[in-house]
C-alpha cells in the first residue's frame, strides 16, 4: 500500500499536468466553466478524497493549491453569470420590498388623516349621509319590488298552471303586505282582464287564488271609481261561480269572501248591495232546516266552510244596510238563524252566534225597545253553548265556543259588549261592538299579519275606522315611542295578572254546572 500510494502523483500535479495538455491541445476550457464541465471521478477513487490541510507545525512543503483548482465535485459552485442574476433579482427584490414599506407607511399616514378627518366632521354630515342612503335604498327596493311584480302580473296568463298559481300566490303577498295604489293605477285593467280570464277557465285552487286576488285589488283601489269598476266587471263572475253547484267548493268559498268585501267597499247603489245579500243568503240559507223540523241539513264540511264564509259575507254587509232593508232582514231570518246553533260544526255555530248578537245590535239602534218573542229559548241556548263540556267535541273546540258565546249571552241579556283593544305602530283602536267587531274580522281575514300596516297607512280603512289620515313619523319619534323590555315585561305582568281575575268571575265550574 505504502508503494501504491507513493506511486501516484499528488493532486495538485495531476491537475496542473492536465490542464498543460490541453493547452497543448488548444482545447482548454474557461476558467469559469472548467470546474463544471469536468467529469466526475468514479466512487472510491482516490481523486474524490480531499487532501488533508497543513497544519501550522508541518514541515514547510509546496503550497496548497487554490479553491479554484482543486478537483472533485466538493461543492457545486454557481456559474458567475447566475450569481450576476441572482444579485440583481436580489437587488430588484429588496428595492420592491423597501417600496412596499414605503408605500404601506404611506398608507398608514393617510388612513390616519382620514380617520382624523372623519371623526372631526362626524358631527355635521353622518346624518345627512345616513339620510341620503336610506333614501337611495328605498328607493332601490321600490324598484326592485315593482319589477317582480311587474313580472308576476305578466305570469298571470302564463300557459304552465304552476306558474299561474305561484304569479297569484306572490301577488296576494305583496297587495296584503304593502301599499301599491301609485304602480296598480296604471295597470289595474290589466291584471282585471288577467283575473278575469283565471276566474273563467281556472279549476279550483287557481280561481280561489284569482278571488283572493281580485279582494285585495278592491282594497289597494278604495272606494273610488277605480274600485267601483274593478267590481263591477267582475261581479257577475263571481255570482255565477259561488251559485254554481258543480263548481269547487274551495272556489265557491274565495268568491263569497269576494263578493262581501268588494261590494262592501266599492258598491255605487242600493241595487248591488241587494242582489249581493240575496244570493249570499241563497247559499248559507241551504243549512236552515227544512219547514217542520228542527234539526239543520247536513252537508260536508267543505260546503260548511262555504256557508260559514257567506254568512260572514253577508253579515259585513248588513253593517252598511239601510235602515229600511234592515227591518226586512229582521223579519225573515232573525227567527231562522237561531236554528242553526244546533249545527254539528263548531265555527257554523260561532258564526251564527255573532250574526245574531250583530242582528240585535243593529234592532236596538232602529228601536230602543226591541222586543223578541222567543228571548227566553234563546238566552237558554246561548247558555248551553256557554257552558258545553261535551266529551265527544274537542276541547279546543269547546274552549273557543264558550269564550264566544259568553260574549254573545252577555250582550243580549245586558246590553254590554266586550271590549276589545287593537295596538298599531303608535296607534290603538278600540273594538266596542258588534259591527266594528265584525268589520275588523272581516279585513283580518282578508289581510291576515299586514292588518296593522294597513291601518297605519291606507286611507280606506283609516277611514271606516274613523282613525283619521295617516300619521306622518320620523325615525326619532319612533325610536322614542319604544318601551325597555323591562318596561314591557312589568306591563304584561300586570295585564295578565288582570286578565286572570276577570275570567275567573266567569270562568266554568263544574259544580255550577252540576
Amino acid at each position: 500500500q505504502s508503494a501504491r500510494a507513493a506511486a501516484i502523483p499528488p493532486l495538485a500535479d495531476c491537475a496542473s499536468q492536465g490542464a498543460a495538455r490541453r493547452r497543448q491541445a488548444g482545447t482548454a476550457l474557461p476558467a469559469s466553466e472548467g470546474r463544471w464541465w469536468r467529469r466526475r471521478p468514479p466512487r472510491g477513487s482516490p481523486l474524490r478524497q480531499r487532501p488533508a490541510a497543513p497544519s501550522p507545525q508541518s514541515a514547510p512543503g509546496p503550497a496548497p493549491p487554490p479553491e479554484s483548482a482543486r478537483p472533485g465535485p466538493a461543492r457545486h459552485a454557481m456559474p458567475r453569470s447566475r450569481r450576476v442574476h441572482a444579485a440583481r433579482r436580489g437587488g430588484r427584490g429588496a428595492r420592491s420590498s423597501a417600496k412596499a414599506e414605503s408605500q404601506a407607511s404611506d398608507d398608514e399616514a393617510a388612513s390616519e388623516v382620514l380617520s382624523h378627518y372623519s371623526s372631526a366632521s362626524e358631527s355635521t354630515s353622518v346624518a345627512e349621509e345616513g339620510t341620503g342612503s336610506d333614501a337611495v335604498d328605498e328607493q332601490a327596493q321600490q324598484e326592485e319590488v315593482e319589477d317582480k311584480l311587474k313580472e308576476c302580473i305578466d305570469n298571470v296568463t302564463d300557459k304552465s298552471t304552476r306558474t299561474r298559481h305561484v304569479a297569484l300566490e306572490s301577488l296576494r303577498l305583496a297587495f296584503s303586505s304593502k301599499m301599491l295604489f301609485d304602480f296598480l293605477l296604471e295597470r289595474r285593467l290589466t291584471l282585471t282582464d288577467s283575473l278575469e280570464k283565471c276566474l273563467k277557465k281556472g279549476k279550483g285552487e287557481e280561481q280561489s287564488l284569482a278571488a283572493s286576488v281580485l279582494t285585495l285589488l278592491c282594497l289597494q283601489m278604495g272606494s273610488g271609481p277605480e274600485g267601483e269598476e274593478v267590481f263591477r266587471s267582475l261581479k257577475p263572475l263571481l255570482i255565477s261561480i259561488l251559485t254554481d253547484s258543480s263548481a269547487s267548493p274551495v272556489a265557491r268559498q274565495s268568491c263569497a269572501t269576494a263578493l262581501g268585501m268588494c261590494c262592501y267597499i266599492a258598491a255605487a247603489d242600493g241595487e248591488d248591495l241587494v242582489s249581493s245579500l240575496t244570493c249570499l243568503a241563497g247559499i248559507f240559507g241551504t243549512s236552515c232546516p227544512e219547514e217542520g223540523s228542527s234539526v239543520p241539513t247536513h252537508h260536508s264540511p267543505l260546503l260548511q266552510t262555504l256557508h260559514c264564509n257567506a254568512l260572514q259575507s253577508w253579515s259585513l254587509l248588513l253593517t252598511i244596510c239601510p235602515s229600511s232593508q234592515i227591518k226586512k232582514i229582521l223579519d225573515n231570518h232573525l227567527l231562522k238563524l237561531p236554528l242553526l246553533l244546533s249545527s254539528d260544526n263548531v265555527n257554523l255555530r260561532i258564526v251564527v252566534g255573532e250574526t245574531i248578537a250583530l242582528l240585535f245590535e243593529l234592532a236596538h239602534e232602529l228601536e230602543e225597545e226591541f222586543f223578541y218573542e222567543d228571548m227566553d229559548l234563546l238566552c237558554t241556548k246561548l247558555k248551553a253553548l256557554a257552558t258545553d263540556s261535551n266529551k265527544y267535541r274537542a276541547k279546543t273546540d269547546r274552549r273557543k265556543q264558550r269564550s264566544i258565546f259568553r260574549d254573545v249571552l252577555h250582550f243580549i241579556e245586558n246590553g254590554e259588549c266586550h271590549e276589545e283593544t287593537i295596538k298599531f305602530g303608535l296607534e290603538c283602536m278600540y273594538v266596542d261592538s258588534w259591527v266594528r267587531r265584525r268589520m275588523y274580522n272581516a279585513f283580518k281575514e282578508v289581510l291576515g299579519s299586514g292588518v296593522r300596516h294597513h291601518l297605519q297607512n291606507n286611507e280606506l280603512l283609516r277611514e271606516i275606522f274613523d282613525l283619521g289620515p295617516p300619521l306622518v313619523l320620523d325615525a326619532a319619534a319612533i325610536k322614542a315611542s319604544k318601551i325597555s323590555r323591562f318596561e314591557k315585561h312589568l306591563y304584561n305582568s300586570a295585564a295578565f295578572k288582570a286578565r286572570t281575575k276577570a275570567r275567573s268571575r266567569v270562568r266554568d265550574k263544574r259544580a255550577d254546572v252540576l
